[in-house]
């Protein structure tokens, strides 16, 4: 039972005498092997693993127990030229933390209380009509790039979705698609732009999207692959693949979709997020109507007579 104990806390590494008890080092083993980890989508596990193994790599020989306020602080203070990279960092040492607490090798969180940092971002920027149809000019139908911006813009999916449709998803006009990052599954009706799209593009491959070797894209691949399609339309760098999930539900809200139809179409499951598409469609809207009122009055003021003056 001891023996069982001490690597359910990552004290014992089958194979290995490298790992100390109470280390950084054996924290991270004890959370690789936890019901929580194991449970994660592998598309999560690689982002965690990206912030985690930097952090194991530099710190893992410390111990746990003594890592406080200030040292969190002071490698947020390292990071503060780069704040989404310093958020990302805090979420996933704060999830550490959390688990030296649940196995006993602290007693408290010493990230309780510490605030992400402000990035004055909104994320990836949402790509509007002219963008699309910019895009649309340089890569004309037939083309990858062409077939790539409609699967984005009418599934609303993620690029690690879009990269794995094909037509054994298509079925009665829908496409089925389970997300790979929440495992939600979607019926999505295909739209005829997409449809066009997919039978003019060159493919003999179940696959909607192939590499210039005929295999499937990696999501990463892809999303590099994208970028160079829109600095060929002298789009902003900026405007990536996930600007397309944006767009579409921007494109939902401002024809008048509620939160639960948007949803329902990208698979969102947080309702702040989508609220936003929502309230800036309807502030669109609402500022549209002023301003067909105030024409008309300006309108209706020019077309007062006015008394002739008096003698």
């Amino acid at each position: 039972m001891a023996a069982y104990e001490a690597a359910m806390k990552g004290q014992v590494v089958p194979g290995s005498t490298k790992t100390v008890a109470g280390t950084i080092d054996s924290l991270v083993v004890s959370y690789y092997r936890s019901g929580e980890w194991l449970n994660l989508k592998p598309i999560t596990q690689k982002t965690y693993r990206s912030t985690i193994e930097p952090f194991r790599n530099r710190h893992g020989s410390k111990t746990v127990a003594n890592l406080k306020r200030e040292h969190i602080k002071a490698i947020l203070a390292e990071l503060a030229d780069r704040p989404v990279v310093a958020n990302n960092w805090l979420k996933t040492v704060k999830i550490l933390m959390r688990h030296s607490v649940e196995i006993g090798l602290r007693s408290d969180d010493p990230t309780l209380g510490i605030k992400k940092m402000r990035t004055g971002s909104t994320g990836y920027a949402t790509s509007m009509e002219d963008h699309i149809e910019q895009f649309r000019a340089r890569h004309p139908e037939g083309t990858k790039a062409r077939l790539a911006l409609e699967l984005l813009l009418y599934t609303g999916q993620r690029r690690s979705d879009v990269v794995r449709m094909g037509w054994q998803h298509v079925k009665e006009g829908v496409n089925t698609v389970r997300q790979s990052k929440t495992g939600t599954q979607l019926e999505i009706p295909m739209h005829w732009d997409l449809r066009r799209a997919i039978e003019t593009a060159p493919n003999g491959n179940l696959t909607f999207l192939l590499t210039e070797y005929g295999k499937p894209f990696t999501s990463d691949g892809f999303g590099n692959w994208f970028r160079n399609r829109v600095l060929e339309a002298q789009l902003p760098l900026g405007l990536a693949a996930h600007g397309l999930r944006k767009a579409a539900c921007r494109r939902l809200a401002e024809a008048g979709c509620m939160a639960p139809q948007i949803m329902a179409f990208s698979g969102h499951k947080n309702l702040k997020e989508v609220q936003t598409y929502i309230q800036a469609a309807e502030q669109l809207t609402l500022g549209r109507q002023a301003l067909v009122k105030l024409t008309e009055s300006h309108e209706g003021r020019t077309k007062i007579v006015k008394p002739a003056s008096q003698v």
